[in-house]
């Protein structure tokens, strides 16, 4: 006679920092969670020194996970950031004492934000299951059977919500937007003659943003530019790398004078065209992938996290609404993240003069109207409910 299958309140597919955040928050509200990932924890994989622009809204929510005092001594706080493009006029100035807050963000390695978040799932006894690869997820009228393998074995369990947080939406049948922007980013720690002062930088090029984000005693950049450039970079010279990055951004931070290994990736948006699915909701980037440019992507999955948790705990996880809920609930703050993303690498990723014009007149009339600026720091640090 076959073995019942377990039943949970929600299952979470993924375990990266938005699945492992939506399991927590789910799990100190009362719901019966069980987290499915198919890699190994983060301190037993290689160190991901990808950075990550946490903005302040982040730092409360990882607050109320716990998670952020095992942070705090290695994140660089962000109290100003400086606007600009290259070539032409025009710029803003951000800063955390005009917002009212003690920073605008703050700068953490990704495998460091990972690593606390697993530490706090361990701790705080949440059901997960580790080599679990899902395979599928099949739908009745009121739960979902999820189906993975694990170890060579199949295996599979039930639930009435599923929340994907593994990029795996086209896998469940859910129709995904992708825009190939021509562009890869590199990301690597470089150091400078003086100290950053907590400043970051946002520098609108031709052939895509160029970001400097205070990390430690250096700076994080995060580069985009056209694939084939982004290649012959991060295989130049360390002295070729940094007089080129110089010449791209100026000496506004002063003087490069040292670089670190560097990474490369292709940057693009995948969006999923609804942020749910029969019981499946999607949550961080199986929901929406965005571009680097203004650090948005993982803010966003992270208030995807908190909300689906609001949501279940406002209707409960068998409530047969709630899928259709959480995605009405997200569909601002949603719609408003991509749009900004998307909006600003089609406006100032071309070398158009009279673009450019345009752009610097909006960055300059942007430092001089104070509403307006308080207004998008807000929604920059809290989204759409900011």
């Amino acid at each position: 006679m076959t073995e019942p299958l377990e039943l949970y309140d929600v299952v979470v597919t993924g375990g990266g920092p938005v699945g492992a955040a939506a399991a927590l928050e789910l799990h100190a509200r009362g719901a019966r969670v069980l987290l499915l990932e198919a890699r190994e924890p983060a301190s037993e994989a290689s160190p991901d020194g990808r950075p990550l622009a946490l903005s302040y809204g982040s730092r409360l929510i990882l607050e109320r996970l716990a998670v952020w005092p095992s942070l705090a001594t290695g994140a660089s706080a962000i109290q100003r950031i400086h606007v600009s493009q290259q070539g032409r006029f025009g710029r803003t100035v951000l800063s955390a004492a005009d917002a009212g807050l003690p920073a605008l963000g703050y700068v953490v390695d990704y495998g460091s934000v990972l690593a606390a978040l697993e530490q706090r799932v361990f701790a705080s006894g949440v059901s997960t299951l580790r080599g679990a690869r899902v395979t599928s997820v099949a739908h009745d009228a009121t739960t979902a059977r999820v189906n993975y393998e694990t170890a060579g074995a199949e295996g599979a369990c039930l639930a009435p919500l599923v929340a994907v947080a593994d990029g795996s939406a086209e896998s469940l049948g859910a129709e995904v937007r992708v825009i190939d922007y021509g562009q890869s980013a590199i990301t690597a720690r470089v150091s400078t003659a003086i100290a950053h002062g907590h400043t970051a930088y946002e520098r609108f090029t031709p052939e895509g943003p160029l970001a400097l984000l205070p990390a430690g005693g250096g700076f994080s950049i995060v580069w985009t530019t056209r694939p084939a450039r982004g290649e012959w970079l991060c295989a130049a010279q360390p002295g070729v790398f940094l007089r080129e990055l110089q010449r791209t951004f100026g000496d506004r931070a002063g003087r490069f004078t040292a670089v670190s290994a560097r990474t490369l990736h292709r940057v693009s948006l995948r969006v999923a065209k609804h942020a749910s699915l029969g019981h499946a909701v999607m949550l961080g980037n199986a929901s929406q992938s965005l571009h680097p440019v203004a650090g948005q992507g993982f803010n966003l999955g992270l208030r995807d996290a908190w909300e689906l948790a609001e949501e279940v705990s406002r209707r409960g996880a068998r409530d047969p609404a709630l899928p259709q809920a959480y995605r009405a609930r997200r569909r601002i703050d949603r719609g408003g993240g991509i749009a900004l993303t998307h909006t600003l690498v089609k406006v100032f990723s071309n070398d158009s003069a009279l673009i450019g014009v345009a752009r610097g007149a909006g960055l300059t009339l942007l430092d001089s109207l104070p509403p307006a600026k308080n207004f998008f720091m807000r929604r920059m640090e809290f989204g759409a409910r900011g």
